[in-house]
């Protein structure tokens, strides 16, 4: 069963209610914006992204949120929109979502801004952003002296708020064009031994190391976007890899995506607005898992750093991709932007995980209680295994309990872009790019509040990011996010 706001336009389709739902405009022009906008915290500051508490007291690089607004119009004068946003966060709360579209429908009256897309590049690096305001289920407990999430949240909506206005409002008749290349970014970070448990990170120098879990996307996919003065404005870049090169520091970062960003800027000019998408990359990751050694040899040898070699892999693709592809501009072409909620089936609850789940959360309020200090390391691992504990018992009262995801489909012309809210595993993307219509098929995650979608093999395997704490949403789930997402998809391809 699917959930839709009522208040809505809507057009059921299979089992899935779209919202705000246009006529597919059909060689018409396309109106283009871009801007970005500074998000870096003051601090001191908390980050987010790992169990122990972080208070970063300097800004390594600044963080942003890059905006790509396009509208288009059909001859009777109906049009359909659509706004990317991107926050160098790991993921994004669902209240920052209501709360930027709610300050936006502010400023413009009757815009549907089911319309707006916020993602997150996952950088590990970037300020907490849930309290008990929201549904969490990893929280920190945060010193009183440091920028606090309520403080950092009402900057951070004000400044996208701030953002998409700018870019909607000086949007102006543009062109785009696309294009892919393969670049080696991402490793596959499951590691399978021959008894057939998985860990992430797991030793491969282990004689019961068997093999990496499952495929590694190389591909990267970018879009170009010119304005009425044929200046190119904005490029969005997908890479199916998070941002976690410097995941485990201290300092504000926006991990690989400033230098990208900064070297994008320096050939293109600084009026460049990038927009770093990551596409479905749950059990991907920047770290080398084998051959460390003779990786850590070249990068002493050279003097580039694992991040700047990750940088100039990107920025080499993305020039490749230009230079290949920027003769072939469109500004009349198809395009069409569909909305839906999907309620997906929540991953059931064992007695087993409940019994562990309980003692584990148990243990860690225990050791608080005496020692409150603990709660730096020990706070998330309370509440993380605390939520099973509500999950489960929840389950006694509905047997059968549904997730309510948004997804987000697009066709700009020959290509598609698709989104999900999910950390998802790899497969799911090549299988939702392997069975489009469409021409090229881009795939972001992290549109929403992030928690990992797995595979049935990896839940099979376990291990963090395969284990219930990791994830709301299973395989069983994983399978009804790719077929929704094709039906519509394929669907404009008619």
């Amino acid at each position: 069963m699917v959930k839709s706001d009522m208040r809505i336009p809507k057009l059921i389709l299979g089992s899935v209610f779209v919202i705000g739902v246009m006529l597919p405009s059909y060689g018409t022009d396309i109106l283009v914006g871009a801007t970005s906008v500074d998000i870096t915290p003051r601090t001191p500051v908390a980050l987010m992204g790992q169990f122990r508490l972080r208070i970063a007291e300097e800004i390594h690089t600044p963080l942003s949120v890059n905006i790509i607004a396009i509208q288009s119009g059909n001859l009777d004068g109906e049009s359909d929109t659509a706004i990317f946003v991107s926050c160098d966060l790991v993921y994004i709360p669902r209240q920052v979502i209501a709360l930027v579209r709610k300050g936006v429908q502010k400023r413009f009256p009757g815009f549907n801004t089911h319309k707006i897309i916020l993602s997150a590049t996952h950088t590990h690096t970037s300020p907490v952003v849930e309290d008990s305001t929201d549904n969490a289920t990893f929280l920190y407990k945060l010193p009183t002296n440091i920028t606090q999430v309520s403080e950092y949240r009402t900057f951070l909506v004000a400044q996208i708020v701030s953002g998409i206005v700018e870019a909607w409002n000086t949007k102006s008749k543009g062109q785009v064009t696309w294009g892919t290349r393969r670049a080696a970014i991402p490793y596959n970070r499951r590691v399978v031994y021959t008894d057939g448990e998985a860990k992430m990170y797991g030793k491969v120098d282990d004689p019961a190391f068997d093999n990496l879990e499952g495929y590694e996307d190389h591909d990267v996919h970018a879009l170009f976007f010119w304005n009425a003065k044929d200046e190119l404005i904005a490029t969005s870049i997908e890479v199916a890899c998070p941002a976690q090169e410097v995941e485990g520091d201290s300092r504000v970062d926006a991990d690989y995506w400033h230098p990208v960003r900064e070297k994008l800027k320096e050939t293109y000019g600084s009026q460049l607005v990038v927009a770093g998408w990551i596409g479905a990359a749950g059990d991907q990751s920047p770290h080398p898992i084998y051959r460390k050694p003779a990786l850590q040899r070249m990068v002493e040898l050279s003097g580039v750093s694992r991040l700047d070699d990750i940088a100039e892999r990107i920025v080499e693709a993305v020039t490749s991709i230009y230079q290949t592809v920027r003769k072939e501009r469109y500004s009349d072409l198809v395009f069409e932007h569909k909305t839906a909620v999907l309620e997906l089936p929540m991953r059931i609850i064992t007695v087993s995980e409940y019994l562990e789940s309980k003692r584990i959360s148990h243990e860690a309020f225990v050791a608080i209680r005496e020692d409150p200090d603990t709660a730096a390391s020990l706070n998330t691992r309370m509440t993380w295994y605390g939520d099973i504990v509500k999950r489960f018992e929840a389950q006694k009262m509905n047997p059968n309990p549904q997730y309510e995801t948004e997804i987000h489909v697009l066709r700009l012309g020959d290509i598609a872009i698709c989104t999900n809210q999910f950390e998802l595993f790899t497969d799911y993307g090549i299988q939702i790019q392997a069975r489009s219509k469409a021409l090229q098929t881009i795939v972001i995650q992290l549109a929403g509040p992030g928690t990992y979608l797995p595979t049935a093999k990896a839940i099979s395997g376990g291990g963090y990011s395969a284990v219930c704490q990791s994830n709301s949403v299973g395989a069983e789930g994983g399978k009804i996010l790719v077929e929704e997402t094709l039906a519509l998809l394929n669907g404009m391809w008619r």
